[in-house]
């Protein structure tokens, strides 16, 4: 049963992180996971400072509210202060994150935290954390529901403003020409990314949302020129990393998280070689001369 719960959490984080990583791949944003699960920080010992609980519910609304500036700040040193995106993220993630440290240093006495159990969740762990209700009944893992819940509302999210999510992500011109907020909808598929990555660290570990966030999608881009297939081929890529990397930390009794990741790279090599319309052997193939 172990082995279900571990499984299903490494899914439901796959199809968050995949669908989502599909729009940051378009924006060539696709770090900003990572930017999000480290400059959370500061806001998690903050959270503990003001309720003096580690408590879920504080820790994520701390962390969910940092997570929300991540995003503003990266917005607004591209737009204004004409930063390249990928430099505005890492100024931004290492600055906020680095002020976590420094919170941590100095209320070491008050502050019960590690900052490796804060960042690196460890997936193996989650079958342990139960929902029992007074009366006894086992409800599983508390992990799932709350992955549950984040999977529903960033699939409506998609569902609801597809249209709105793919012009702003390919074409914001043309997007902002019809009317369309390009600025509000940054900020709401920001805001999804940074709900997905709060809810699934702790549990799951961020290199792991960093890798469904990135490699699923991209290696889906190779695979297809659809966008709609290129959705559900990375969230079955997710899935398939998912089952295939749990049995693979079995066997070698090692990194359930680290296997996982690992397949992710895997499927994006085989992609990169073998993908019937980008892959590398392919165009090697085309160019070759007739042999006379």
């Amino acid at each position: 049963m172990n082995a279900f719960w571990i499984i299903l959490t490494g899914s439901l984080v796959a199809t968050c992180c995949s669908l989502l990583g599909c729009y940051l791949i378009l924006r060539k944003m696709a770090m900003v996971g990572d930017a999000i699960s480290h400059a959370v920080l500061p806001g998690i010992v903050i959270a503990f400072l003001v309720t003096g609980s580690r408590e879920s519910v504080p820790m994520l609304i701390g962390a969910g509210t940092l997570g929300l500036l991540t995003t503003f700040l990266i917005e607004f040193f591209h737009r204004y202060a004409r930063v390249q995106s990928d430099a505005a993220i890492g100024v931004t993630f290492t600055w906020l994150f680095a002020i976590g440290i420094i919170l941590l240093s100095v209320f070491a006495g008050q502050v019960d935290l590690d900052q490796d159990c804060v960042l690196y969740g460890e997936i193996a762990y989650v079958p342990l954390d139960i929902w029992l209700t007074d009366s006894g009944y086992n409800f599983g893992p508390r992990t799932i529901w709350t992955l549950s819940v984040v999977a529903l509302l960033i699939t409506a999210f998609i569902f609801v403003g597809y249209k709105e999510l793919f012009l702003t992500a390919f074409d914001p011109g043309y997007a902002a020409a019809i009317g369309l907020s390009t600025t509000a909808w940054y900020y709401a598929l920001m805001g999804a990314v940074s709900l997905t990555t709060v809810a699934s660290f702790e549990s799951v570990g961020a290199i792991l949302v960093v890798a469904f966030l990135v490699a699923p999608p991209a290696t889906a881009y190779l695979l297809t020129d659809d966008f709609r297939q290129m959705l559900l081929l990375s969230v079955g890529l997710g899935i398939l990393a998912s089952v295939a990397g749990y049995y693979l930390a079995v066997w070698l009794d090692g990194s359930i998280a680290g296997a996982i990741a690992t397949v992710t790279g895997l499927e994006f090599m085989l992609a990169l070689f073998f993908s019937p319309s980008r892959g590398l052997l392919l165009r090697r193939k085309q160019v070759q001369p007739v042999q006379l």
